[in-house]
């Protein structure tokens, strides 16, 4: 067993120093997580940075959620502890085709799931989060054409949330895609008891045979709230860490041990520290970027 307590006190005594505030996603590493001020999915973590007075804000999470705490703190310098730290799903589609795929659908309203780039978000009507898509696809008025970008399991949850068709962009989330239907049968014959709760950015499939479809926050809320003490959770095994933390009396299983995200891993201590410590791999944007995209995030607001 590594001791990280001594790491983790280093970087919270420089964040002290430097009045910073630590925000680490629901999937980083257990150790990352405990040494945060906050943990939470991409667009809530953003929001609470925005409204503390801090001067810095060290995002342990990848790069589109860094560009989304500065999208909402302009003022704020804000720090991505691991620069390579990705989102193959952000990437699977460009500003350039949404472009082409806006001339392609004249008219058509464009709602973009938080997980793209600030560049792609410039480009579409409004943001969503996997916790309010349906909403926000239920609030367009009828009758209107809908891109929804850029995950196609996301956009099928929709679908069948509100009855409205939408032109899907054909991306995914490769981490999610890693738990099959087959693994969840497997997993409720191991623990007959266990209630399977599921993020919508999993399969069809996988989709069809969970108890409940919640977003990380949403499974946060269902587990502390269930009578359940068992539980199957599909969705990146980070979660898990968080959920047995903050319910020592429940159990937590994952359907598989291949829903890792390796770009969610590949924050550490010593890199978040070192990050921290020269205030290196601050994520800015071009400022028409920036106001383009904060647009989209904020008529999310209206519309959920």
């Amino acid at each position: 067993m590594v001791d990280y307590r001594p790491l983790q006190g280093e970087l919270r005594a420089l964040a002290l120093a430097k009045n910073a505030i630590i925000i680490a996603h629901n999937y980083q590493r257990p150790e990352v997580q405990d040494a945060a001020d906050f943990t939470g999915d991409s667009l809530e973590l953003s929001r609470t940075a925005a409204a503390t007075d801090a001067g810095i804000i060290l995002f342990c999470g990848v790069h589109f959620m860094a560009e989304t705490a500065h999208i909402l703190s302009p003022d704020k310098k804000v720090l991505i502890a691991e620069i390579r730290a990705g989102c193959p799903m952000a990437d699977m589609i460009s500003a350039d085709d949404m472009r082409r795929l806006k001339e392609e659908h004249p008219g058509a309203l464009v709602v973009a799931y938080v997980n793209t780039s600030a560049a792609v978000k410039a480009e579409t009507d409004i943001c969503c989060t996997s916790a309010n898509a349906a909403k926000v696809v239920a609030n367009i008025p009828a009758g209107r054409e809908i891109i929804f970008i850029p995950d196609r399991n996301l956009a099928l949850y929709v679908e069948k949330q509100t009855g409205r068709k939408l032109i899907k962009w054909e991306g995914f989330c490769p981490t999610h895609e890693y738990i099959t239907a087959a693994d969840i049968a497997r997993a409720r014959q191991e623990h007959p008891d266990a209630v399977v709760i599921a993020h919508p950015e999993c399969l069809p499939g996988v989709q069809e045979m969970a108890d409940s479809l919640q977003s990380t926050s949403g499974m946060i809320r269902f587990a502390k709230s269930s009578p359940a003490h068992e539980f199957i959770i599909a969705t990146e095994l980070g979660l898990n860490h968080r959920l047995a933390k903050e319910n020592p009396d429940k159990k937590f299983y994952s359907p598989t041990r291949k829903a890792i995200c390796p770009n969610m891993k590949m924050t550490t201590l010593p890199k978040a520290v070192q990050t921290l410590k020269e205030e290196r791999y601050e994520i800015r944007l071009p400022e028409e970027i920036r106001r383009k995209a904060l647009a989209a995030v904020e008529a999310m607001v209206r519309y959920s």
